[in-house]
């Protein structure tokens, strides 16, 4: 049996401490998609103002090598950063930034539920309901701040291994 749109999200850091209410405020902005293996749901360097939040299954996220070091120009095969799982989020900068995306997002797992929640429906719910709103953006901001956390441990180890080599 597959759990509910609101059971998923509770289930989600992102959506942490939110009353049954809200979350069911929330889930009804929610558009279930499933997808297969090998589906880009996101593509680096495009504009997109969606988040999803992995209901059942995975998702890599994936970079291109020559993006980085004056190569962009290269044909290089994307590297895979990770692989997220069920309870997890991804595009979630697009909430605050509308900027491009900084990677692309790519099924891993057959019959892999997402749900789609746009910018514009989760921010005009923030402004009608504040109290809901702030819960999510301080939630958003923690999640962020875990990952950029995690970078920055990641490029020390580097910047460590690249001293050690030199």
């Amino acid at each position: 049996m597959q759990p509910s749109v609101r059971t998923i999200l509770a289930t989600t850091e992102i959506f942490d401490n939110l009353t049954d209410a809200q979350l069911t405020l929330v889930a009804a902005l929610c558009t279930p998609v499933t997808y297969g293996r090998g589906h880009i749901v996101l593509s680096e360097n495009e504009a997109s103002d969606e988040m999803y939040v992995i209901g059942r299954g995975g998702v890599e996220v994936l970079v291109n090598p020559g993006a980085v070091g004056g190569a962009a120009q290269q044909r290089l095969e994307p590297v895979v950063l990770t692989e997220l799982r069920q309870g997890q989020v991804v595009g979630e900068v697009a909430l605050v930034d509308q900027g491009v995306r900084s990677a692309t997002i790519r099924v891993s797992r057959d019959d892999t539920l997402l749900l789609r929640l746009r910018r514009d429906q989760l921010m005009r719910l923030g402004e009608t309901y504040p109290v809901l709103g702030f819960k999510l953006m301080r939630n958003l901001a923690a999640e962020l701040a875990t990952k950029i956390r995690n970078t920055d441990w990641l490029v020390r180890q580097y910047q460590l291994q690249l001293h050690e080599n030199s």
